[in-house]
């Protein structure tokens, strides 16, 4: 794995390569490879997504003084949801240099995106070991934060469920309708596909690592499939 080119167009040395590595080792890799000795990315997950938190919280925090604390939660969610991690990783060019089994190399269904998200969780933890909360703060408000302006005139910070089943009661007269349509994954990280039906007619589906998670991104992808929300 050859990740200068990685830090150089995301402007970033890194003085402790093993941790720049570790955030694209996937767990998939590490059961079939075992020997190399190798560590998986998930501990360097857990951290950038407590950083991650933080820099995004204390951003709007300062940002938007006379916003309400409902408002805020929205627009972070917003911010730091799968959909839109997988989306900023893919843009960096993060999928060129996962390490994945066989099976999740071959694998790039809907289940990527949550790897993809998990690895810029990952890359967040590393720089923030490497060179400290700064410099992690500096990549987040230059890959995530810069969305907020667009979230906001797109309305995707809005509760969906709430309100693709509001026009659907106001336009059509039914109630949305969820239903998982499949289920990947080993226990401890699973990903739901769940489909928005209305009536019989399946309108979007949304993918997560919850139900809920998953019936929140079919509920934002019927708005957009019906012209309720911008793209």
């Amino acid at each position: 794995m050859n990740l200068d080119d990685l830090e150089k167009k995301i402007g970033i040395n890194f003085y402790n390569k093993d941790l720049l590595k570790q955030a694209f080792v996937h767990r998939s890799f590490i059961n079939e490879n075992y020997k190399t000795g190798l560590n998986h990315n998930e501990r360097l997950e857990f951290l950038g997504d407590a950083v991650l938190e933080l820099v995004t919280t204390n951003f709007l925090y300062k940002k938007y003084p006379s916003h309400s604390e409902g408002d805020l939660t929205a627009y972070r969610s917003a911010l730091v949801n799968t959909v839109n991690l997988s989306e900023v990783a893919n843009r960096l060019s993060f999928n060129d240099f996962i390490m994945l089994s066989k099976g999740e190399a071959k694998d790039v269904s809907r289940a990527r995106s949550s790897i993809l998200a998990d690895a810029y969780e990952a890359f967040v933890g590393a720089i923030y070991l490497d060179q400290g909360f700064e410099k992690a703060n500096e990549f987040i408000s230059k890959t995530v934060l810069i969305g907020i302006d667009e979230i906001i005139r797109k309305g995707l910070y809005k509760d969906a469920k709430s309100f693709v089943q509001e026009k659907a009661q106001e336009i059509f007269g039914v109630t949305p309708a969820y239903k998982i349509i499949e289920e990947s994954g080993p226990d401890h990280d699973k990903i739901f596909v769940v489909g928005i039906y209305f009536g019989n007619d399946e309108i979007a589906k949304g993918e997560g690592k919850s139900k809920q998670e998953a019936e929140t991104e079919s509920a934002r992808n019927a708005l957009v499939v019906k012209g309720w929300v911008g793209k």
